[in-house]
């Protein structure tokens, strides 16, 4: 058995994935002067109210920080009592000397864990916000470029209709924006503090006690809770992390629809590859795996798996118990950390995206013209047909294209029924995929409007 220094071990922790500006609000010293954090404005409040002297205040928070409360401190200390904000009080205490009296005066462990949850949250969703805010910006770019690019529309991995480009960059855009307006949402209810000690009635802070939540609040500019137990409740945590999971989810899909896109038989998009140095296999010098596209596929299912968890927090014994502790220590920190990433991966794959428009064309001639079996349907029926037995002429001359293998414009020029009610300029037209684009473009347009509209606003 190998003994010594503990390494890490998740690959969060050994650098594989997050990055550094998010990993750094949740690091553990990190998380320990936000505490103390709340430390401070709770001495400073008190002061402010007359319920302590105004040099004690000070003093508390001069010394509530990680340069006099060390961290190594605070975990010996939690060794022996086995209460982790206790040993965070009782260091500072330690530390503020005099003062030590009133360190932590009328508060609850979570009065402190909650607020500095939500100052550590506050951050983590700046981050997340700017990053998706640069995300639906490049959808907006794509949207508006490939507007007019068209591309064969696939329903069920089959050639449907032909769409555009653009129309599929304007989807995913609208909903980035909605996970924009998710988010922005949720963040009023989720970034809330409390100050009310124990089962929340702030029985311990004295006459002054609403004050002082106001003050502690105003101080860390958050708002406060409008009524906790001891805990704040966790249907704001629940929400945020379901948000983050329908975030997620969005990019799982952005990301599923590129790999399948960039497969050999298909090859229209393609994530970048530094054909230099990077390495595809390890056995297969050819390869160019969509491994970015992958992993972002991959993580979002991890987020996902926090949302059981998240909703079972939402329940407690009685004014509080320890069963949302221990999950969420994992829970919040990896949510932020994960989506985070992935709209890293994300931003970074739409930015350096390849498209190959040409082949987009030569896909189109797949089916030999049979995509463009609505259009002859629907100029068959405005020159008169039956709609009904429209259908059933191209179901049965599309199946003829395909079992005698032939292009359907050949077939279609056969049909007596076809050349009854068409002309073969007629049918050269309707076979034009330029000209069975119905909305597309303009519906593309709508939603960049629409979309810059509410940049312009923050909806």
């Amino acid at each position: 058995m190998l003994l010594g220094v503990l390494m890490p071990v998740l690959p969060i922790d050994t650098g594989r994935y997050g990055t550094k500006e998010m990993k750094l609000i949740f690091e553990e010293e990190h998380r320990l002067q936000r505490m103390l954090d709340v430390e401070a404005a709770l001495a400073w409040a008190h002061a402010e109210v007359g319920d302590i002297p105004r040099e004690d205040a000070e003093n508390i928070m001069k010394r509530a920080s990680t340069r006099h409360v060390k961290l190594e401190r605070v975990k010996e200390v939690e060794r022996h009592i086995k209460h982790d904000l206790a040993s965070i009080v009782r260091v500072l205490a330690e530390q503020s000397g005099s003062s030590s009296a009133y360190v932590h005066l009328g508060a609850t462990s979570y009065d402190i864990v909650d607020t500095a949850n939500a100052l550590l949250l506050r951050d983590a969703l700046e981050l997340i916000e700017q990053k998706l805010d640069c995300l639906e910006e490049i959808l907006i770019e794509k949207a508006d470029k490939y507007k007019r690019t068209i591309m064969a529309g696939r329903t069920h991995g089959q050639h449907a209709l032909p769409t555009t480009l653009g129309f599929k960059f304007a989807v995913w855009m609208r909903e980035t924006a909605r996970n924009l307006q998710r988010l922005r949402q949720c963040r009023r209810r989720l970034i809330v503090g409390k100050m009310t000690g124990a089962v929340g009635t702030q029985a311990g802070l004295g006459r002054h006690a609403a004050k002082i939540q106001e003050l502690v609040m105003k101080k860390l500019e958050i708002e406060p809770a409008d009524i906790s137990t001891q805990i704040v409740q966790r249907d704001r945590h629940a929400e945020m992390v379901c948000v983050f999971a329908i975030s997620a989810s969005s990019l799982d899909n952005i990301a599923t629809e590129i790999r399948e896109l960039q497969r050999p038989e298909i090859a229209e998009l393609f994530e970048a590859f530094e054909h230099k140095k990077q390495v595809g296999s390890s056995t297969m010098p050819h390869k160019r795996n969509p491994e970015i596209c992958e992993r972002i596929c991959g993580l979002a299912k991890v987020l996902r798996g926090l949302v059981v968890p998240s909703l079972e927090n939402i329940v407690t014994w009685h004014e509080r118990d320890l069963t949302q502790s221990s999950s969420e220590r994992f829970i919040i920190p990896e949510a932020c950390i994960l989506l985070d990433y992935i709209l890293f991966l994300a931003i970074d794959v739409l930015t350096n995206l390849r498209v190959d428009t040409d082949r987009m064309r030569v896909n189109l001639e797949i089916t030999e013209g049979r995509i463009m079996s609505e259009a002859i349907m629907t100029a068959l029926f405005q020159k008169g047909m039956n709609r009904q037995e429209a259908h059933e002429l191209l179901r049965k001359l599309t199946t003829k294209s395909i079992l005698e293998d032939r292009p359907f414009k050949e077939i279609l020029a056969e049909s007596k029924e076809v050349c009854k009610f068409l002309t073969e300029r007629d049918t050269a037209k309707a076979l034009d995929p330029e000209n069975y684009l119905g909305t597309a473009v303009k519906q593309v347009d709508a939603a960049v409007r629409k979309t810059r509209r509410e940049r312009e606003i923050k909806v």
